[in-house]
């Protein structure tokens, strides 16, 4: 299979997407990034067939597209997504993602870790990634800078006696499973300021081609991103508005999606909920909150062109932050009198 083949099986991938708000009153850092949501809505679109996923809940599992967000929050952060594709189609499939990642200290450096595992199928294709990643972070003007790597292991399948051909030997495709893997890399920057974030990536370096048997191959395209968030307090403490871009660019299509969330926290309670576009592609809805420590959210992408707005898909993401202290040691250390 070439890389057209790849792309069929995933013309029905669907993207996220979001709406921008406008503020009154802002920095010149809040000014910049509505200046990208701006741009982003005005350049022209196409209807993307990538191969990696693209999650509608992409500003919390940042480190599926950007080994630099790992170790962004002083906490263990676990991370899960099943996102449910072309609804109302049979083998439609979905993607699976889980990932885990901390932030830890050596001396006086801050550095984070992490890892990522996701599948993802769609009808007689089925692709596979397992990565682990690492990043440094420093402060710079008054944020913090990080930079990631990733180290990938790529597995793509295909089972081609799933396929009802109207011949049998067709030798375009395979007549039983087939499957290839390959080494990848990924690397990306993160900078998060006291009320903004920015980040940009670069997904699979070595542009591979995995060999599926002797005569079929899939090549796995390089993969750019861009994204950037901003938190507006309001005139009510207890209420936040998180405007958020995500622009992807893989050398060929260019997909720009716009997020509005406005968010309620009262002490330990959160609940939150917005709505997404997606120019020439698709409109969303999001509502998510957390319960007794998990942070739970569900969310609708409906098409605007191709299959109609009842044949979106569905997503569901889950997360949860454990409290490690892995930083300095020894200020509070104590002795035992018998070992002394």
């Amino acid at each position: 299979m070439k890389t057209e083949a790849a792309h069929v099986a995933n013309e029905y991938r669907l993207s996220t997407a979001k709406v921008s708000l406008r503020r009154k009153r802002g920095t010149l850092a809040a000014v910049s990034v509505w200046l990208l949501f701006m741009l982003a809505t005005l350049l022209p679109q196409k209807l993307c067939a990538q191969q990696d996923p693209a999650f509608l809940h992409y500003w919390s599992l940042a480190p599926q597209y950007n080994p630099a967000a790992v170790g962004r929050n002083p906490q263990l952060c676990i991370n899960g997504a099943y996102q449910a594709h072309a609804s109302g189609f049979e083998d439609a499939g979905g993607t699976m993602y889980a990932g885990a990642d901390m932030a830890f200290r050596l001396g006086n450096t801050l550095h984070g870790i992490g890892a990522v595992f996701q599948n993802d199928e769609f009808g007689l294709f089925s692709h596979q990634r397992f990565s682990v990643q690492y990043a440094y972070r420093f402060k710079l003007f008054g944020g913090q800078l990080a930079v990631g790597v990733e180290a990938d292991m790529l597995n793509e399948k295909v089972d081609g006696s799933k396929a009802e051909l109207g011949d049998a030997n067709d030798p375009a495709f395979p007549s039983s499973q087939m499957s290839g893997s390959k080494f990848d890399a990924s690397a990306g920057l993160w900078y998060a300021h006291k009320h903004w974030y920015a980040g940009i990536s670069a997904q699979h370096l070595t542009a591979p081609t995995v060999l599926l048997g002797e005569t079929n191959e899939i090549n796995v395209k390089s993969m750019y991103n861009f994204t950037a968030g901003y938190n507006i307090r309001t005139n009510n403490p207890l209420l936040t508005i998180a405007p958020s871009t995500m622009l992807r660019y893989d050398g060929t299509d260019f997909r720009a999606d716009i997020t509005a969330q406005v968010i309620y926290k009262r002490e330990k309670k959160c609940l939150y909920g917005g709505l997404n576009f997606s120019p020439s592609h698709s409109v969303a809805g999001f509502v998510g909150g957390t319960f007794h420590g998990i942070d739970i959210s569900y969310s609708y992408e409906a098409n605007t062109s191709g299959m109609g707005l009842q044949s979106g898909q569905h997503e569901v993401t889950l997360a949860y932050s454990l409290d490690l202290n892995l930083g300095k040691r020894g200020r509070n250390l104590h002795r035992s009198v018998r070992w002394l």
